[in-house]
């Protein structure tokens, strides 16, 4: 179906980002829409049900609007509740479940078609994140039910046992909190030790909980393969495999952008996935295509968080908006 309308931006991604952008496009008056291929903030949504923000609430707050939170971060049910009411006090215009499946360059702008419609804008910002593309192993099994890339609801898996790879942020929220629901969880990483940017409140516990024996910990291994029961460790020192029963396996290891939308519009990527891009605007080597928040780190994606790729959206906004024939500053 063809959508008449001449958007004078569109944004592609209802995230933090996506929404200051667009909460940047309503302060200056310009014709905007954003349109998302979940829900609102999607990729949030996937978060653990119980994870906290690295940040706190006024580092993660957008457009000048308070975030209310009850303790000194917010917790993902809080982020939730904070960026859907802006959209809904606000009448943000977002299309969900909209899946975008090419954008164009063509004389007067873009031409980006969605699955359900091909819509027309002038400038157009991608901020559609990472979360929904993990780092896969490829190893035997790492498709079973029973493995997964995402921690959902903690108390499913109380009294289970569960292996947990990787050793940053989301493998070690993940180790501590299945742990206090009263999962026996191993963890393994590939490295000699956790990574160096852990949360400064969660290395001391996690570190403890490691030298207690509450979690066992195994250092310089891989996950070679897995079974219906069992996983198979491998001592990447020693060559050696070890098997043991395990319940649940969760592949932690990070996640990173899907870059083949951006490719087929055209804009280049290097060999880290980092979009070609200009540092003081982001705008990419399509004039009038935009890039924001993680997606401009590539691989990188831990650099870009949201309290500093919320910066991204004024900067976009005011650069799009002089360059667009028919606004007045």
């Amino acid at each position: 179906m063809e959508n008449n309308t001449m958007y004078d931006i569109l944004i592609v991604g209802s995230g933090p980002v996506g929404l200051a952008c667009g909460l940047e496009a309503r302060k200056r008056g310009l014709d905007y829409l954003i349109v998302e291929k979940g829900g609102i903030n999607e990729n949030m949504r996937k978060w653990p049900l119980y994870m906290t923000f690295f940040s706190t609430a006024e580092k993660v707050s957008i457009g000048d609007v308070p975030f209310p939170t009850q303790g000194d971060r917010p917790t993902r049910e809080e982020g939730l509740a904070y960026y859907n009411a802006i959209v809904q006090q606000l009448g943000m215009p977002v299309k969900t479940f909209s899946p975008v499946e090419h954008i164009e360059k063509v004389e007067n702008g873009f031409r980006v078609d969605t699955t359900h419609e091909s819509l027309s804008a002038k400038k157009v910002i991608l901020a559609t994140g990472y979360y929904d593309q993990p780092n896969r192993l490829e190893i035997p099994g790492e498709d079973l039910p029973h493995v997964s890339h995402y921690l959902d609801d903690i108390f499913r898996y109380a009294g289970t046992k569960v292996l947990i790879v990787g050793g940053s942020h989301s493998a070690t929220d993940a180790a501590l909190s299945l742990y206090r629901v009263g999962a026996e969880v191993t963890l393994v990483h590939r490295k000699p030790k956790l990574a160096e940017k852990l949360k400064y409140w969660v290395r001391p516990d996690l570190e403890n909980r490691i030298k207690e024996g509450s979690i066992k910990a195994y250092m310089n291994t891989g996950l070679d393969r897995v079974t219906e029961q069992e996983v198979f460790l491998r001592n990447l020192n020693t060559n050696q495999v070890r098997s043991m029963p395990m319940d649940f396996v969760f592949i932690m290891t990070g996640y990173r952008p899907d870059v083949s939308l951006l490719s087929n519009a055209g804009i280049r990527i290097d060999g880290d996935d980092v979009p070609a891009h200009d540092p003081d605007t982001f705008e990419s080597n399509v004039p009038g295509l935009y890039v924001a928040g993680s997606i401009t780190a590539g691989k990188h994606v831990s650099k870009i968080f949201i309290e500093n790729g919320r910066e991204h959206a004024k900067v976009i906004v005011e650069h799009a908006a002089q360059h667009l024939p028919s606004y007045m500053s």
